[in-house]
């Protein structure tokens, strides 16, 4: 199993330095943040536009297959949060449906309504990067089966939760505030 995990560590990073070092190389200093926006236009070389299409529909197929493997982890990990001790999700198709039809409701929704990929990076970022950071790690301190933590552990965790909690709600505060000054300052002009 470590073979595996290390061996697929290995070929995503090689093919993420591989991609961001022949971006480089063909864009040189006008390489943008998503290296795909710079194949919108010619890149000023032969069969630029068949170019183009390829890696527009690689990324097309690789999406499509990625998104079920993606979809299916969601799914059953959402299941087991609702309800923990329901039948596994296989058994009931009922619910198996439930939450397909809404979860699939809600990525269509986010996907017509959210403007850009960055605005919805902005928002997980800053909440993700909290929640692993000091609230899981303090929830897992206060809950503490085994009964190892002591009370100072138990209220540094409880302060580290508040603390993660406050900071992240003054930044997804300060996304949106940016977020609804930058569109104002857009339709003003």
């Amino acid at each position: 199993m470590k073979s595996i995990v290390r061996t697929s560590l290995t070929f995503c990073s090689s093919l993420y330095v591989a991609t961001s070092f022949f971006g480089f190389l063909l864009f040189g200093d006008q390489t943008l943040d998503d290296v795909l926006a710079n194949f919108d236009g010619d890149l000023g070389i032969p069969y630029s536009s068949f170019l183009d299409d390829i890696v527009r529909v690689s990324y097309g197929l690789h999406l499509m297959l990625v998104f079920p493997i993606v979809f299916f982890s969601l799914r059953l990990n959402l299941d087991g949060l609702l309800f923990p001790y329901a039948i596994p999700i296989a058994f009931d198709n009922r619910r198996f449906y439930l939450i397909t039809a809404a979860l699939m409701g809600f990525i269509f929704l986010g996907a017509n309504f959210i403007p850009s990929i960055w605005d919805a990076f902005q928002f997980t970022g800053a909440t993700a990067a909290i929640s692993v950071g000091y609230i899981f790690p303090a929830a897992v301190a206060l809950r503490d089966s085994h009964g190892i933590a002591t009370k100072k552990d138990r209220l540094v965790s409880l302060v580290m939760i508040l603390l993660a909690v406050s900071s992240s709600t003054v930044a997804i505060s300060s996304d949106i505030y940016s977020y609804f000054c930058s569109n104002k300052g857009a339709a003003r002009s």
